[in-house]
């Protein structure tokens, strides 16, 4: 009787064991979730103008230089 409980013991030991693990909880929200989305949005919003103005400055520059349009 006890070599049966013990294989049975073992069997569900080895079943649990080799589960995968459960995933990690998502970050839980806190106060400064807006401000970081906000910043978030400022960073792209300049990506945005830094790359209109590089443009422009590039078209300034040929049309100075007697070059056609880029």
């Amino acid at each position: 009787m006890g070599l049966k409980i013990s294989t049975l013991a073992v069997a569900v030991l080895f079943t649990v064991g080799c589960s995968a693990p459960p995933p990690p909880p998502p970050p839980a929200k806190t106060v400064f979730d807006p401000l970081t989305q906000n910043l978030e949005r400022a960073r792209d919003v300049q990506k945005t103008v830094d790359a209109n103005a590089d443009d422009t400055r590039k078209a300034v520059q040929a049309q100075e230089n007697g070059d056609t349009a880029p």
